[in-house]
């Protein structure tokens, strides 16, 4: 039978193991004050810092650089913890070679293709950092900022305010955009983020977390085993720049479909024409629920072995699952261990990619006067 982990976590407290195995019931219940520590500096002197959140069995450490989930804390159906989500120890390499781990990415996830849009009849040339396109805000996106960081307690939730400003023009983009992200672990130890901005001048805005995931602990091998489901009936095929198409294809008979759960290696190597151009998964779902007025399910990813679970909630109308395709054994994790491909996934919650050039997407364009809005919630189990 599997367990929901709350029942787990109750059930090792009662047992007497909370101090070793939960870090004290009180705190599990109540929360820990956020903790902040130096994690380094960067080549120009700014210092990085590392905050650090406990909550409901949840343990969460966060960079004030790129707004960076470092790790990740969760424990498995037996309450033994493991770190889920992949990072680097240093910030050097989060510098240098970071594929976006755990990155809050801005002013627009994902790719637009050739970097251009035109919006209201003036056209925009955007920073060029993925072939001949734009990719997650371009060379120096939201991911390669320091942002401020407020932390704070709410009733029994804990968490952090992050906070920054975008000039007008920064990587092409027009208007100053001011973005507010909160991590918010909650007293049952879920994660959710909201988004929040505005802008002087009308732009487009698509903000996301890329997260890497491994429900059996990071660096423990292979996601091939990972059993996922999306509420999605349609997808968006791509061309060999992984820009869409324009088309909104149906799931039903290809490898894209997982509205059933099924293990992410089933039909990995399957051969179809999209997986062949993106190496593997790395699309976009047309999510069945469309926008809606509060976060919907939308996903589920289980782990056989750990028995750990996550649920994916949103508000928007996109999923991005990335297979992790180009993960290469050339980067080593916080565990030691290097990460080879399909060693962990994406799920990232958002708009279409090029939306800006296709009409028939959802609309990524933010005015003045508005204030851009969207929140995802992360429910763990084992």
């Amino acid at each position: 039978m599997e367990l929901n982990r709350r029942t787990v976590i109750a059930g090792t407290a009662a047992a007497g193991l909370a101090a070793t195995a939960l870090g004290g019931a009180a705190e599990a219940a109540s929360g820990r004050k956020p903790v902040r520590e130096l994690f380094g500096t960067l080549a120009d002197g700014t210092k990085v810092y590392r905050w650090s959140l406990e909550n409901g069995g949840t343990r969460l450490k966060v960079l004030s650089y790129g707004g960076i989930v470092q790790t990740l804390e969760l424990p498995d159906r037996h309450g033994r913890y493991a770190n889920v989500v992949a990072g680097f120890d240093d910030i050097a390499d989060y510098v240098a070679k970071s594929p976006y781990f755990g990155a809050l990415i801005g002013r627009y996830g994902n790719r637009i293709g050739k970097g251009q849009f035109t919006l209201d009849g003036k056209s925009y040339q955007l920073s060029v950092n993925d072939g001949a396109n734009s990719l997650h805000g371009g060379a120096q996106g939201f991911d390669k900022h320091v942002w401020d960081v407020e932390p704070f307690t709410k009733g029994s939730d804990v968490g952090l305010h992050l906070h920054y400003t975008s000039v007008d023009g920064e990587m092409g983009y027009p208007g100053t955009l001011r973005t507010t992200v909160t991590y918010t672990l909650t007293r049952h130890g879920d994660w959710r983020i909201d988004y929040a901005a505005t802008t002087d001048k009308a732009t487009v805005v698509n903000l996301t977390s890329h997260v890497y995931w491994n429900l059996a602990g990071e660096g423990s091998g292979t996601i091939e085993d990972h059993e996922l489901t999306i509420a999605a009936s349609r997808y968006t095929p791509t061309d060999s720049g992984l820009i869409p198409t324009g088309e909104l294809a149906g799931v039903a008979g290809t490898p894209f479909d997982f509205r059933h759960a099924k293990p992410v290696g089933r039909d990995l190597r399957a051969g179809h024409e999209q997986q062949v151009l993106a190496k593997g998964y790395d699309h976009n779902w047309v999510l069945d629920k469309g926008i809606t007025a509060r976060p919907e399910h939308v996903a589920t990813l289980r782990d056989p072995r750990s028995g750990r679970t996550l649920k994916i909630a949103t508000d928007q109308p996109g999923l991005q699952f990335y297979s992790g395709n180009f993960l290469d054994g050339t980067l080593t994790g916080t565990g030691g261990r290097t990460y080879r491909q399909g060693d962990a996934l994406c799920l990232e919650t958002q708009h279409f990619p090029d939306s800006p050039n296709h009409a028939d997407f959802p609309s990524t364009v933010l005015r003045p006067g508005q204030t851009y809005r969207t929140s995802t919630l992360h429910t763990f189990g084992a």
